[in-house]
Formats: structure tokens, C-alpha cells, sequence
């Protein structure tokens, strides 16, 4: 999979379908296996259209929903659908500004080359949001493009959107998020040191780092790695602020203790699979209660995870 951005034209025609894609669940999982077979038909490249920063968070930062995955899994979870190109625009002010029939003109026509575009039923595009369907159907029938809309996909009658995953992973309800997505949440980054407070303890964890300060997840977690050698890896994750030895002010972090594993994994890019809530943080007294805690979190995971392999 090609990775291109900006304005520059592309050379070649694509079929192409527009969004944020956070999260890749279910609805747009639906979109990306409907592009893949009409580029494969008519013989085109399929190109998913992205923007970065999120669009709020260019106009209300402090507003901003929490993002479900960086840029860079998308990236990988595109190029495991089949995806041939990701192209990005920057979203800033003066991009926001395009009018629909700009964004058109400039975007579809001239750098993508669309001959074919995909977008959801609720997709709004140009300065105040203000092109709809119609608009791009009407467009592309003078610029030389074939436009379709898809219709919202339901799971048990609810309506997938990246937004619902947010309130089930806000709520703890990991497995319901599971069901959206069509696998388990998770966040990808590479090890890297953190304080070692974990090894002092006695219980030794690979920090995986964060892309982003508002992860839409907080608690302690059975999760299981993956990324190393062999199959995953069953552990206990905690990421929050941790009230106990941090202030209330602290950068969340993510640590995982991996049960019966000693080895130096520091700089390997690994993905952690959040699989069930155990509970919220806490802050605890001193440093025996949280051990004691940990002892018992560590013993709840496992339980877990052996039900759910058995």
C-alpha cells in the first residue's frame, strides 16, 4: 500500500471512498470491502481519502473525541484489508475553507483522479459542511466520477459508528466494543523505559507508548501482546495516570506485565489486545496495598483469560 499526501495529482485514476475511518470498525469495514470490488471490477486502484489532525480538533480541541487509533494504525489496518493507496490532506483552517465544489474540483478531480467515490449516508464535506450526496452525484456526473452511498450498518440493531465504540470503551464494556470493531480494541506503539517501579515490586512491565494524551480507555485490563515472536502473550495492563505514585496531573501511561516472561523487548513495535475490564484505577495508601492489588489483579486475569481459551 502506497502512503501519499497533499495536493500533488496522483497520475493514475482511483476509486475512492472519504472519512476519518477512527477506529476501522464494522461500517467501515463494510465501505472498505465494497471499494475493493468495485476497483477490482473496473480495474482501478482503491484509495481511502483521510485527514489528519481529526477535524475538532483543529476548531474545539478541548472538545475533541478520543481518538481510537493513531494514524499510523489505520495505516496498518488499511494495508490489511487490501487497500492499494492511503492519501492524507492536512486539516487545517485554510483546507476547512474549500467549498463542496472546490473540494471536488481540487481534491477528487484533480489530485485523486476519482472515477469512482464511495461515501457513507450521513457524509458531509466542504466549508460548513455544506455539500451532501446530491452535490457529488450531480459533480461527478460532468467531471467523469461514478458516486454511491452506502447505508449505515447495525449490529443487534444498533448503528456502528466510531462513536458508539468510544461509549463502550468509556463504560468498560470491552466485549460489546469487540462486537463493533469485529475484534478486540487495541493500541500499538513501541516499548520503551519507563520509571521501574513495576521490576522493584516485583512485577516487571513493558511501557508501550502512547501517541496521544486522552486514550478513550482508562482501568486495569486482562489483555494479551502481540507483535513478538510466537503467539500472543496473556498479561495484565494498567493505563491511567497512576494515582498511587503520580499526581492527578500525570500523562497516562500504559504498562503491561506479561505473566512467566523475563526478556528485553525495549524498542519492538508490539500491538496490546484489550480483551476484559477488571477495574477502575485506584489510589491506594502506600506501596504494600498496591502491591497487594496488583497480586490480586494479576490472579483475576489469569482466571479470565483461561475461561476464555477453554
Amino acid at each position: 500500500m502506497r502512503i501519499t499526501h497533499g495536493f500533488r495529482p496522483l497520475g493514475t485514476p482511483h476509486a475512492v471512498t472519504i472519512g476519518n475511518f477512527d477506529g476501522l470498525h464494522l461500517g467501515h469495514q463494510a465501505m472498505l470491502a465494497r471499494l475493493r470490488d468495485v476497483a477490482r471490477a473496473r480495474g482501478e486502484a482503491s484509495c481511502v481519502l483521510s485527514f489528519e489532525p481529526h477535524p475538532r480538533e483543529v476548531f474545539t480541541p478541548t472538545q475533541a473525541p478520543a481518538r481510537l487509533s493513531s494514524l499510523r494504525e489505520k495505516a496498518e489496518c488499511l494495508r490489511h484489508l487490501g487497500i492499494d493507496r492511503f492519501h492524507v490532506f492536512r486539516f487545517d483552517r485554510a483546507f476547512s475553507a474549500l467549498s463542496p465544489e472546490a473540494f471536488i474540483e481540487q481534491v477528487l478531480g484533480r489530485t485523486l483522479q476519482a472515477r469512482y467515490v464511495l461515501v457513507g449516508d450521513d457524509f458531509r464535506y466542504g466549508a460548513k459542511r455544506a455539500g451532501d450526496f446530491a452535490l457529488l452525484k450531480k459533480a461527478g456526473a460532468s467531471l467523469g466520477f461514478d458516486a454511491e452511498s452506502l447505508p449505515t450498518v447495525e449490529v443487534a440493531g444498533e448503528r456502528v459508528s466510531s462513536t458508539a465504540v468510544r461509549d463502550a470503551l468509556a463504560a468498560g464494556e470491552l466485549e460489546h466494543a469487540a462486537r463493533l470493531l469485529g475484534r478486540p480494541y487495541s493500541i500499538s506503539g513501541r516499548v520503551v523505559h519507563g520509571d521501574k517501579l513495576g521490576r522493584d515490586i516485583g512485577f516487571p512491565t513493558a511501557n508501550v507508548q502512547l501517541k496521544h494524551n486522552r486514550p478513550p480507555l482508562m482501568g486495569i485490563f486482562a489483555v494479551e501482546l502481540c507483535g513478538l515472536d510466537g503467539a500472543p502473550l496473556p498479561g495484565v495492563a494498567s493505563l491511567g495516570k497512576r494515582p498511587t505514585v503520580k499526581g492527578a496531573d500525570a500523562v497516562p501511561v500504559l504498562e503491561v506485565h506479561l505473566f512467566d516472561f523475563d526478556a528485553d523487548i525495549y524498542g519492538r513495535r508490539v500491538r496490546v489486545d484489550f480483551l476484559h475490564k477488571l477495574r477502575d484505577e485506584e489510589k491506594y495508601p502506600d506501596l504494600d496495598s498496591l502491591i497487594a492489588q496488583i497480586r490480586r489483579d494479576v490472579d483475576n486475569a489469569k482466571h479470565y483469560l483461561k475461561l476464555r481459551h477453554a
